[in-house]
């Protein structure tokens, strides 16, 4: 397997593109976005938990009842929840793809993302339509651009691996920096593939894999109304269908998670203000469900974060979260250390301190990347969460993010 270019274009049979169709003020910014795929493809998705959706998840999951798409369109600067007209905009936002496009508008996946509450005018997409399909090829950083809001880098990757001998590509762009916490989905993120794999086995390997990747990912806790995770698999690699597990399954599951964590780890590092990407490693877990609580627990902890901004090892508020978890943890077992490019120092040991050179780990911990890892010496199950650091840009950001 290797990592290659292209994004969502990397997959045969995809194309892509991104415009500024004028929902958004600053002209310079592209706020509409389209893939689509020559040939009606396997699709799959997974939504966010939120009780409040946005209409666009409520149309996608009707068009995806048959477990097929042809098209993702999306725009950003507003996020089309909790308006009357919500579900018509929706419809017609997929009504207007199918027709620019040739297609059914029930193989259209509708996506918004931006403020809640503004209506929609569906006229800035309607003009804009035949200039977005114009635009159509390999242009994944156009359509990675488009569905950005507060993001401030694009968020693309793409690997290269076979299949029974048959050369596959697999490919996804994400959107994401706030209201990113765990309860898939937290974010936009579209996957593309030229695997022959069915609906089915798709969708369970969507399923599956998100309970290690999306879900544990934390910026600011809380989980948002409109996102979700899609993948459209449209079988022009031409490998022999995936119809159940097995090891070309197993293979296509290793290629999704290498793409779900390299978008995991873009989104966590690009969190609203965010200085730096944290990594948090359990090791040593009694059981799957004791790793990935402890892990979110810390990973979500306002303290740790604000720590890590300000490089002070305070190990302790690790100990904290992983105290209020509501995991059975044997906290005299507990052992911490801290990781980054400039070397490791241990700070805890079966869950005391100890002595260890401040002026090392603030070293450390002033790096843009930092990995905290906990071993709690009680089993052999393992989790990793990833997020970032508190700062005082996420409440700049946040305290004028509708005006």
């Amino acid at each position: 397997m290797e990592f290659i270019n292209g994004g969502i274009c990397a997959a045969k049979g995809f194309t892509a593109g991104g415009v500024h169709c004028g929902i958004r003020k600053n002209k310079t910014k592209k706020d509409l976005a389209l893939i689509f795929s020559e040939t009606k493809a396997s699709a799959a998705a997974v939504y966010t938990t939120n009780l409040v959706k946005g209409a666009p998840l409520a149309v996608t999951k009707a068009h995806l009842i048959d477990g097929k798409a042809q098209a993702v369109i999306c725009n950003s600067g507003n996020a089309n929840t909790c308006n009357a007209n919500g579900i018509e905009v929706a419809e017609n936002m997929a009504k207007i793809t199918a027709e620019a496009l040739n297609i059914s508008e029930d193989d259209v996946i509708v996506a918004s993302t931006g403020v809640i509450g503004l209506p929609l005018d569906i006229t800035p997409i309607k003009n804009s339509i035949n200039t977005l399909t114009a635009a159509l090829g390999n242009n994944s950083q156009d359509a990675a651009e488009g569905i950005m809001t507060t993001d401030t880098v694009q968020k693309e990757v793409a690997v290269s691996f076979e299949i029974g001998g048959v050369t596959c590509k697999i490919g996804g762009i994400a959107k994401g920096s706030g209201m990113i916490h765990p309860n898939m989905a937290t974010m936009l993120v579209f996957i593309t593939s030229d695997v022959a794999i069915s609906s089915e086995m798709l969708q369970k390997a969507l399923s599956k894999d998100i309970q290690s990747t999306f879900n544990m990912v934390s910026v600011d806790g809380d989980t948002s109304t409109n996102d979700m995770v899609t993948v459209l698999a449209n079988g022009m690699a031409g490998n022999e269908e995936i119809t159940a597990e097995g090891e070309a399954f197993d293979t296509f599951m290793k290629a999704l998670n290498t793409v779900t964590v390299h978008l995991c780890r873009m989104i966590a590092g690009d969190g609203e203000g965010a200085t730096k990407l944290l990594e948090c490693v359990f090791t040593g877990a009694k059981d799957d469900a004791t790793a990935k609580t402890v892990a979110k627990s810390v990973i979500c902890s306002s303290l740790t974060k604000a720590a890590m901004f300000g490089a002070d090892a305070n190990w302790g508020r690790v100990l904290c979260a992983i105290g209020y978890s509501g995991a059975d943890v044997d906290v005299t077992k507990v052992d911490v250390s801290f990781t980054s490019a400039k070397g490791t120092i241990p700070v805890c040991k079966d869950g005391s301190g100890i002595e260890f050179s401040e002026e090392i780990a603030k070293e450390i911990l002033l790096e843009k990347e930092i990995t905290i890892n906990v071993g709690l010496n009680s089993g052999e199950f393992t989790s990793t969460a990833w997020g970032c650091d508190l700062t005082y840009e996420y409440v700049k950001i946040n305290g004028d993010y509708r005006t």
